[in-house]
């Protein structure tokens, strides 16, 4: 179970592309691509260092204007989509 205390590791490199404000992310070993913009945009860039879901969620909270549950909610999505490629580790801590 994902809480505000768990810390977000990223394992493995992509092949990242800005295009016009969204990034396409590439997995060579899969050959699978990925379209992010938004708010996802700015959780992947987020992840270049280990960080936790809360700071996650008040960055995003920062920038966007939303309210807290459900900043949580699509936070915790997206990590369990980028968790079920493959893409990041979750540490309970």
């Amino acid at each position: 179970m994902m809480s505000e205390n768990t810390k977000v590791h990223l394992i493995k490199q992509l092949d990242v592309t800005d295009l016009s404000g969204e990034k396409v992310m590439i997995d060579f070993s899969t050959g699978k691509y990925f379209l992010l913009k938004g708010s996802a945009n700015d959780i992947w860039d987020m992840l270049s260092n280990d960080i936790t879901v809360s700071e996650i969620k008040n960055s995003l909270m920062e920038i966007y204007d939303v309210d807290e549950d459900t900043c949580m909610t699509s936070v915790q999505g997206f990590l369990s989509q980028m968790q079920q490629n493959g893409f990041i580790e979750l540490q309970n801590c």
